[in-house]
């Protein structure tokens, strides 16, 4: 221990592994299981809507949502969350973690609720009250990746730190597979209750109105976890790192640990003061010591971050013609509604089983003897092999033989997204910045990332439509040269890794120089990267 570090700061470094981390987890997970759950559960209910409010019974196939509707149902969430993160990511260090962590959670339970009511039964009455109130609960969500992964990281021991955030991080796989688990449910129960013919036999007959539930119940669930954790929440005590370096209150930091790790802490307040009034704790984010010191961190966790979320996110738009190809789902012409909302949600579960999850939880056991940067740099090289494997011989891979392979190839990027960047791009920006700034460059990071997942998500949307002129206006790059894009923007993430520390081992404050004092420090943290530039 540095004769300048808090005794209460660093008995939370070197407490051993005790109960109140795994608490932490659960309360700062479930924030991100209702994050996952309500971001990814739209997926499942649009072919839905489609069919409720666009189906015209007189043509051969039931209706869709119209592309511009598609991009607003899907993407106004996304939006919300970058405004959210930027918005709650600054809160964060002006309130304090856990006040606006509550905060946060009171939205995404009232905006889960509303998303499944409607003014109205019209499609514009739908679709305009349902994306009113996802842009309500992406802000609510957007606030949770700063606050969770800030209270994880000054929650957690030096030892395994890495491991707790990204377990935290790791709910998002439960969140995804809930969502599945909830369609499978509610899905089949109303297709064992009504029984409906395929919309070829009868097109008047596949559609029932009160099917219509079905997508409600299905976004109005995401309510239940969040609402479940908010008590708990409320409960746990402000990060002792917030309190005594940011609202300098040494006493109610000291009082606050003493019982979480049940220890007698005292409260040292003149060390604090040094602490706090030394130049090293004054610079703002627009300085130029901030820039000397973290600017190159700061691009490097935004710009890995963004680049992630453009593969990741756009991956997602393969999986409807992955499953149609090999199969898995049939025509929708050949199904009613509710049959293809089942055969969906079957076919993400068993990826989000087979390789989301596992992925998660590899870069659980490994972030701490591996480190964050080996993982990122791996996870980013075997996405690009992937990638450019899947590219070069796309036509060899359309092929009806070919197809379980083909699978088999997209499941391992996604396996490599999370046992990879996906994972460490959330643990590192909490680690590396100073506590007064580390919200809202936590917030910065996740915002560029989502700015990323909006490129992914539209972008690609458009850009991987079919070449050939008959079927869509021109202009459009094809799957095969969508993909070799992304092998692309896969290789700029490893190069750019090189600009984040390694933050595997160290205290926070080693790492974000809190403790140390003088011009020196400045320096040296400005040269604390994995690479020296």
């Amino acid at each position: 221990m540095s004769g300048r570090e808090l005794g209460v700061l660093n008995a939370l470094d070197v407490a051993k592994t005790q109960w109140y981390h795994f608490t932490a987890i659960v309360i700062a997970g479930m924030g991100f299981f209702t994050d996952a759950y309500d971001l990814f559960c739209i997926s499942l209910v649009t072919k839905l809507l489609g069919r409720l409010y666009y189906t015209d019974i007189t043509k051969p196939k039931p209706g869709v949502l119209p592309p511009n509707v598609q991009a607003a149902v899907t993407g106004v969430a996304l939006c919300g969350t970058l405004a959210g993160q930027l918005f709650f990511g600054w809160l964060g260090d002006k309130l304090g973690r856990k006040k606006v962590y509550g905060l946060t959670l009171m939205l995404m339970v009232v905006c889960s609720l509303a998303s499944g009511l409607s003014f109205g039964d019209t499609p514009k009455g739908v679709i305009t009250t349902l994306c009113f109130f996802r842009f309500w609960l992406g802000f609510g969500i957007g606030g949770d990746y700063p606050l969770s992964a800030t209270i994880m990281s000054e929650y957690a021991n030096k030892k395994t730190r890495g491991a707790f955030i990204a377990a935290v991080f790791a709910m998002q796989g439960f969140g995804i597979l809930a969502g599945g688990i909830v369609a499978l449910i509610v899905s089949s129960a109303y297709d064992h209750k009504y029984d409906l013919p395929s919309y070829k036999e009868n097109p008047e007959g596949s559609i029932v109105h009160s099917l219509d539930y079905v997508w409600r119940i299905i976004l109005m669930f995401g309510a239940v976890p969040a609402a479940v954790t908010y008590y708990w929440r409320m409960k746990m005590p402000e990060t002792a790192r917030y309190t005594a370096l940011v609202a300098r209150n040494a006493k109610q930091a000291a009082s606050d640990m003493s019982k979480v790790l049940q220890v007698e802490l005292e409260a040292e307040e003149d060390k604090l003061h040094h602490i706090v009034d030394s130049e090293n704790q004054k610079y703002g984010l627009f300085s130029k010591e901030f820039a000397k010191r973290h600017g190159l961190h700061l691009v490097g966790t935004t710009v890995t971050w963004f680049l992630l979320d453009i593969a990741f996110y756009s991956q997602n738009l393969f999986q409807k013609d992955i499953f149609s190809a090999i199969g898995w789902i049939p025509p929708s012409q050949e199904m009613n509604e509710i049959h293809e909302v089942y055969r969906i949600e079957r076919a993400q579960t068993l990826i989000a089983l087979c390789s989301t999850v596992p992925g998660y939880w590899f870069t659980v056991f490994f972030i701490d003897y591996m480190g964050r940067f080996a993982i990122q740099l791996m996870g980013f090289f075997f996405m690009t092999v992937f990638m450019f494997a899947l590219a070069i011989p796309y036509n060899h891979w359309t092929k009806k033989e070919n197809r379980i392979g083909f699978v088999v190839m997209y499941s391992l990027t996604f396996f490599f997204s999370n046992f990879g960047p996906n994972a460490t791009t959330f643990v590192v920006p909490a680690e590396i910045f100073p506590a007064r700034l580390r919200s809202t460059c936590h917030g910065i990071s996740a915002a560029a990332g989502k700015a990323g997942a909006i490129v992914g998500a539209f972008g690609f949307l458009y850009a991987a439509q079919s070449t050939d002129p008959k079927k869509v206006d021109q202009g459009y790059i094809g799957v095969k040269n969508s993909l070799i894009v992304l092998g692309v923007v896969n290789f700029f993430g490893m190069v750019f890794t090189f600009l984040v520390p390694e933050s595997k081992g160290k205290s926070l404050e080693e790492l974000s120089g809190e403790n140390e004092e003088g011009p020196e420090a400045i320096e040296m943290a400005g040269s604390a990267r994995t690479v020296p530039v």
